[in-house]
Order: structure tokens, then sequence, then C-alpha cells
């Protein structure tokens, strides 16, 4: 009898009771709307100087000193025609051409110098990534006088390719190291697999490699391209009118008599558009991972 009682009782319910589910659900709601409001709080913090920038960009002079700031005003472009009526043409195109051809000389210098520290590495591996990255610790401003000095002795003072040969030097030892890490997570199966089908470096480099590790390229080219494309110090001191770029312009536009701050909002504006077209461009190939599951 006793056996029968204790097997034919009902179980005895040791869960979570019903009310307690909704209230834990409703809880869980409520904290992730409340991080949800939370982030869009400081990413509205962190983003107000910017949108702040754009709206001055399209104020007049008095409008954009004004105190207390003025929020409400007519919208005007005379900031902007200003700005590109004043030869603003040549600061670009001279950004434009120290940039992209310094990114490029860095990328076919990069590629196979990381290459050769990564997959394939040579003696003393360490030393050759050190010495690299040693070359970022130095101040620019510790090398600024002998560089213009030299420059100034092979006659090359307020000339683009200058810039272009500084930027390559500036870029190179990061891009040599951020390439190097896109090459170790290539599977060295995929390496061997076409070492026993006979493929040359060259070959292996052009249709397994590289294409592995295009989003740690199309990253590295963004990066250098950036960096180029800001870079104020070399172009303040060793510019003058020919080879100025578009840093140099931004401080042109600053004066120590009259108004200024619309006119430069707007030229900081058009300063940004490229790096940011670039970025949107590239974001797609900015994702790591290409190299995941190659091998099945």
């Amino acid at each position: 009898m006793t056996t029968e009682t204790l097997t034919t009782a009902p179980p005895t319910s040791t869960g979570t009771p019903k009310s307690a589910g909704p209230a834990g659900q409703g809880g869980r709601r409520v904290r992730s709307a409340a991080l949800t409001v939370f982030t869009w709080i400081v990413a509205l913090v962190f983003f107000m100087p910017v949108l702040w920038m754009v709206l001055s960009s399209f104020k007049q002079e008095a409008d954009a000193a004004s105190s207390p700031p003025k929020f409400f005003f007519v919208p005007t472009l005379d900031q902007y025609a200003a700005i590109l009526g004043s030869g603003a043409g040549g600061y670009f195109l001279n950004s434009a051409i120290a940039t992209l051809v310094s990114t490029l000389i860095v990328l076919l210098l990069a590629i196979p110098a990381a290459y050769a520290v990564s997959i394939r590495p040579v003696q003393k591996t360490q030393d050759v990534l050190f010495f690299f990255i040693s070359t970022r610790m130095l101040p620019v401003v510790a090398v600024i006088v002998p560089i213009y000095v030299v420059a100034g002795r092979l006659r090359v003072l307020d000339n683009v390719w200058t810039l272009i040969f500084l930027y390559t030097a500036m870029n190179l030892p990061l891009a040599v190291w951020m390439m190097r890490s896109f090459f170790q997570e290539v599977p060295k199966e995929v390496l061997e697999a076409a070492q026993m089908d006979g493929a040359s470096l060259m070959t292996t480099m052009r249709t397994i490699l590289l294409p592995m590790v295009a989003p740690g390229v199309a990253s590295t080219a963004l990066l250098c391209v950036i960096f180029a494309w800001n870079e104020f110090f070399f172009a303040l001191n060793l510019t003058a009118v020919n080879a100025a770029t578009v840093p140099v312009m931004l401080v042109s536009t600053m004066t120590s008599e009259g108004l200024f701050l619309a006119r430069l909002s707007a030229a900081s504006v058009l300063a940004s558009l490229p790096v940011v077209i670039a970025g949107w461009i590239a974001q797609k190939q900015l994702v790591r991972g290409l190299s995941m599951g190659a091998i099945k």
C-alpha cells in the first residue's frame, strides 16, 4: 500500500511560478530599453560636436558666433561658396595625390613584407618587427629640422612628392603590423594545397592569399588614407603654396580680425567628406574573417 501511494502520488511542482515568467521577461525588457536609451544618449553626446559643426557651416558668421547659441536661423550656402571660390581645389588635389599615391606605395611594400614576417618568417623576425614599430615612437617634431634641411638641400621643399615619401614612411610600419596579423589567420593547409598543385609564389599570392586577406587590405588602406589625409605637421612646415594640403587650408581660414567660425565649419565639413565617403565605400570589406571556413 505504501508502494502504490508513492507510485501514484502526483509529482510535486518545484518549478518557477507562472507569474514569475512574465515578470522576469518584463524586467529584461525594461533593462534592455534602458540600455538602448543610454546608448543613444552617449552616441548623441559624442556626435553633438559634429552636428554643431555641420549646422554652423550653414550659418552666417554673426549667427555662428552669437552668444547664447542661435538654434533657429536661415540656412545659407555662402560659406561653402566662399571656400570653393577661394582656390580650395588645389588643396584638395594635393591631398588626394599625396594620400592615394602614398597609400598605394605602402600597400605594395607592406604586403610582401608582412608575408615575409608571418607566413615565411625570416631570421630575427621579432627584431625586424620591433624596428618597424620603433620608427613610430619618435616624435615628429624631433625630426622636422633635419628633414627640412635635407629637403632644402635637395630643393624639394613645397613639393607634393616630398609629402608622398614622408607619408609612406609614416604609414609603412603600421601597415606591416596590420597585414601580418591578417596573414597569420590564413590556414596553413591552403598554402600547402597550393604548393602541392605546383602554384608559384606570385600565383599563390594573387589567387589565394590576397582574396582571403582582402578585408585586411581594405582596413589597412583606409587607416593609411585617414592618417595621410589628416596629416598636418609635415604639410605645414614643408609646404608653402604649391603643395599645401587640406589641413593647411583649414588653418588659413582662421584670421586675427573678423569672424571665421562659420567658414571654418564649412571647410571642416568639406575636409571630412572624402574620409567619410572612403569609409562608407570600404565598409563591406572591413569585416574580418573571409579566411574562416576555407577548409571544409
